[in-house]
């Protein structure tokens, strides 16, 4: 199985770009121009995306999960993989050593073969696919919390950029609110935890 697909997500891409460029490129001789206005007084902060996916149960929980069924495919493909590998061996052996009574019994059994390694190819299709849809789930779920969450949370903070640090070059720490967002999903998350569980028991 491809090893793209069974490997976890390490990190969740949610990098966006806050840049604008002129079209018409300057001349050798002209001075660059400083920032006016707006920008002189933006007020912008960043996440560390990989320290919140490490940080943030969520995203822990899911990771866990989606490493657990990873395993259960690969060790699944591997184990019939195996299977088919000794069907084959003992094919080439019977019909080695003419245990076959007939050329139809021995195109049958090849056949038989033949339709094992298509289900075989199906099957891991099949988790390649339910593999990659449950990872796209959780990405659309993550930038989906996230999202809300700083929408609330810029509610107050009133910053007129939130960068993922990924997309930048350098920036001081106080800009730094990883902690915050971790600390603030993760208290969002357990309230929305005790929320389902209070549900489900009434």
């Amino acid at each position: 199985m491809k090893k793209n697909v069974f490997r976890t997500l390490a990190f969740v891409a949610l990098a966006t770009a806050f840049t604008s460029c002129n079209k018409q490129a300057p001349k050798m001789d002209d001075q660059p121009q400083a920032f006016e206005g707006e920008t002189s007084g933006m007020s912008i902060a960043f996440i560390e995306i990989d320290t919140l996916t490490s940080q943030y149960e969520f995203a822990k929980q899911t990771t866990l999960e989606l490493e657990k069924k990873s395993t259960n495919a690969r060790n699944t493909i591997q184990s019939k993989t195996q299977q088919l590998e000794k069907n084959v061996a003992a094919f080439q052996q019977k019909l080695q050593s003419n245990g076959f009574t007939s050329r139809e019994q021995a195109e049958s059994a090849q056949a038989a073969l033949q339709r094992e390694q298509n289900n075989l190819v199906a099957l891991q299709q099949r988790l390649e696919a339910e593999l990659a849809n449950e990872q796209q789930k959780f990405l659309e779920a993550f930038q989906d919390s996230l999202d809300h969450f700083l929408t609330d949370y810029n509610a107050d903070k009133k910053y007129d950029l939130i960068l993922n640090k990924a997309a930048i070059l350098h920036a001081s720490r106080k800009h730094d609110i990883t902690e915050d967002v971790v600390n603030g999903m993760n208290k969002r998350y357990k309230k929305d935890g005790a929320k389902a569980d209070t549900t489900k028991t009434k």
